[in-house]
């Protein structure tokens, strides 16, 4: 199971077939029974629950501490390496932000519900 997997598993309670095919490059559209989960509820739960102050809404380490998934250079160069970066992962400012920003995107398009502050 890679990174992007665990993350839709930590917050949809399983792996969709609609999560993995967002990851391949495949167009799947959730199903129309899916119900929608609030992510904002799941992990400002999950946040409040953590020692530190995390900002899961702006950074990709942050989200990634949420969830208890590593957040380390490593893993987030994985899962760029899953989401097809195309960009230096040297660059670690630049990845982060574009890792965030896809993970915001699958996981509205998997039927996410996200605050209207996080722009994807």
């Amino acid at each position: 199971m890679g990174i992007f997997s665990s993350i839709v598993g930590a917050i949809f309670g399983h792996s969709s077939p609609a999560a993995t095919a967002a990851v391949s490059g495949e167009t799947a559209a959730p199903a129309p029974s899916a119900p929608t989960v609030d992510v904002a509820a799941i992990l400002d739960k999950a946040a409040a629950a953590k020692k530190e102050k995390l900002a899961w809404k702006t950074s990709i380490v942050d989200l990634m501490k949420v969830l208890d998934l590593d957040s380390g250079l490593a893993a987030r160069k994985e899962l760029a390496k899953e989401l097809k970066y195309t960009g230096d992962t040297n660059d670690s400012a630049t990845m982060n932000i574009w890792l965030h920003k896809q993970i915001m995107q699958k996981l509205a398009a998997n039927g996410g519900k996200l605050p209207p502050d996080i722009k994807t």
